[in-house]
Parts: structure tokens; sequence; C-alpha cells
């Protein structure tokens, strides 16, 4: 079994403990991804469908420095600072995942990192 830290500047660094990814095998599994401008390091202005596209454009970045891609995400969970913001993430997760979506969990929390309003995490194969 072979362990690889993953990092890319196409996605906002770690500003903790933890690595932007971590490929294990044919397998990534991500860090949860918020809605900071990799560039501007900030997170950016915006409602929750604004904030949903950059968190997916992070989370893309980060598989594809694995070797893998938004296609190949076999698991998501979406943290939502307030469920009633469901329909507006799902219409753009949706726009992300057009085909053979994955399987996928969503929860409301109490808080998110830097008053974010949505967090996805995802699993991926690596082919």
């Amino acid at each position: 079994m072979s362990r690889e830290v993953i990092s890319t500047p196409k996605a906002p660094a770690a500003v903790g403990p933890y690595s932007q990814a971590i490929r294990v095998d044919n397998l990534v599994f991500t860090a949860g991804q918020v809605a900071i401008d990799p560039q501007q390091g900030k997170l950016i202005e915006g409602d929750v469908a604004a904030q949903t596209r950059q968190v997916l454009t992070n989370l893309s970045a980060v598989l594809e420095a694995a070797g893998s891609s938004l296609s190949q995400v076999l698991k998501t969970t979406v943290f939502l600072k307030d469920i009633h913001d469901f329909a507006a993430m799902n219409a753009v997760y949706a726009e992300f995942f057009p085909q053979n979506p994955p399987a996928r969990s969503a929860v409301q929390v109490a808080a998110l990192p830097l008053g974010a309003l949505v967090e996805i995490e995802a699993v991926a194969l690596v082919e």
C-alpha cells in the first residue's frame, strides 16, 4: 500500500495540520474544501451557489493533482451552514456531476471555517 500526500497551488493551501488530499493506491481522499479563492487566499463573497461553484472548482483541482477527476468521485459529503440552502447548492452541484453522480451525504452543521456557507469533501478513484 502506497500513501502519497497531494498538494496543488490551484486549490487553497492547507491552513492547519492536514493535507489537501491523500492518495492510497487507486483511491484519493480529499480534505473538505470551502470557497477560498486560491489566488487571493480569502473566502469569496457570495451566496451558497457562488460558494458551491468555488468549492467544486477547488475540489476538482485537488483531484486532478492526485490523478483523478470529478467524474471519478465515488462519494461526497456536503456540510451546509443552513440546510435551507440545500436546493441552491444542489443546483450547482448537478452542473459539476451531470451524469452518474456519486453517492452523497448532506448535513447541516453549526459553523464552518471562515464563516463559509458550504464545505465538500470527496473520495475518488484514480485510474
